[in-house]
């Protein structure tokens, strides 16, 4: 339902989210003339404020206590009030600027793993924002070639050695036939040889993504090597079809104890539930936060804020969740988010996942 608001019941719907994010207490109209400078009497904004609960923006969590946003309360605020988040505000470029410089003081691409950089990259951000953070591994089926090697193990086999640009390692075996076995080469000539192949796949498959080695026409060979052919292109396409299906379960996940000490957490039932779902039922999850918008195709990163009930997943309808993609070049493969409660601080969190996202698309460039 869309609900259109005066300029005067825009300010106090804004004054009450900003009020009850930072205390967790039901709002009352004292309140708001005490602490904002709104320019209009208790009674005026008491008036306005039954107007807002009668629009489902604002409700009594009991009869005699003061009103905190609903779902809708947030959703309005997050798109029509509040500053903007992503270039704007001198807090908000701070925020930025501080999760930025975290990230590169404190990850050493050199010398960690990948999965090492995003657990770090995790407990980063699940600091500066004070929810749970949520990072997904990169999507395999779009790692690009960045090495190839053929070599020797022993007289009769030959192993295929592929590096991604993750420096992930992928190998697979090769036995000789029969003949070969018996010396048709020297172990020095097959050496030899399976260098010249190396530099001439390196050549032509470099900067390919694995998907796009599953199309490659092989009979372009040289024919002075078509004893490896075969072996290549049914290596290659097993390499690749291992590889190919999302890593879905991959979620770097940090922050849990801190957020479930808020005050909104405090049955254990809601409790275990998300904790359940971050632990046994990641597969669900990341479908959520790494679901693609039409923008991203375009190569625009865009954040996208559920907010309670928005979420079709049951065990966090009562919890927001901000995502964002993370990219190589134009192409998405993985994703940035955080999990918290409704009650959030939605700038700085926004501006937290922005600047992370930003960040690791820049380091996978």
């Amino acid at each position: 339902m869309e609900v259109h608001l005066t300029n005067r019941q825009q300010h106090i719907l804004w004054a009450t989210v900003r009020h009850y994010i930072a205390t967790a207490e039901p709002v009352g109209s004292k309140t708001l003339v005490d602490e904002y400078d709104l320019g209009v009497s208790s009674a005026t904004i008491r008036n306005i404020m039954c107007v807002l609960e009668k629009s489902g923006l604002l409700y009594q969590p009991h009869t005699s206590a003061g009103r905190i946003p609903s779902d809708s309360g947030y959703r309005i605020y997050v798109d029509q009030l509040m500053k903007p988040s992503l270039g704007g505000t001198m807090r908000t470029d701070t925020i930025a600027k501080e999760v930025e410089l975290a990230l590169q003081n404190r990850l050493q691409w050199e010398d960690w793993s990948l999965e090492a950089l995003l657990q770090g990259a995790a407990q980063i951000l699940a600091t500066v924002s004070g929810c749970i953070s949520l990072i997904t591994m990169p999507q395999t089926n779009t790692a690009i070639l960045r090495h190839l090697q053929l070599v020797q193990i022993e007289a009769n086999k030959i192993m295929l050695i592929v590096v991604t640009d993750t420096y992930e390692t992928h190998s697979r075996l090769m036995n000789l036939s029969p003949e070969e076995e018996e010396g048709t080469l020297d172990p020095e000539g097959i050496d030899h040889e399976l260098q010249i192949v190396s530099n001439f796949l390196n050549t032509h498959l470099r900067g390919r993504s694995l998907l796009e080695l599953t199309t490659l026409n092989w009979s372009d060979l040289d024919q002075a090597f078509q004893r490896y052919g075969e072996f290549l292109k049914t290596s290659v396409a097993e390499l690749t079809r291992r590889h190919l299906t999302p890593t879905t379960t991959q979620i770097m996940v940090r922050g849990v104890a801190e957020v479930l000490r808020q005050p909104e957490f405090s049955q254990l039932q809601q409790v275990q539930t998300i904790i359940h779902l971050l632990e046994e039922e990641q597969d669900q999850l990341w479908r959520l936060i790494f679901e693609k918008s039409e923008t991203e195709d375009l190569g625009k990163s865009k954040v996208t804020v559920r907010i309670g009930t928005e979420n079709p997943l049951e065990p966090i309808r009562t919890c927001t969740l901000i995502s964002s993609t993370y990219r190589r070049g134009l192409l998405p493969v993985g994703s940035v988010g955080v999990l918290g409660p409704t009650r959030l601080d939605y700038e700085s969190a926004i501006t937290v996942v922005a600047a992370a996202a930003d960040y690791l698309s820049e380091a996978f460039s």
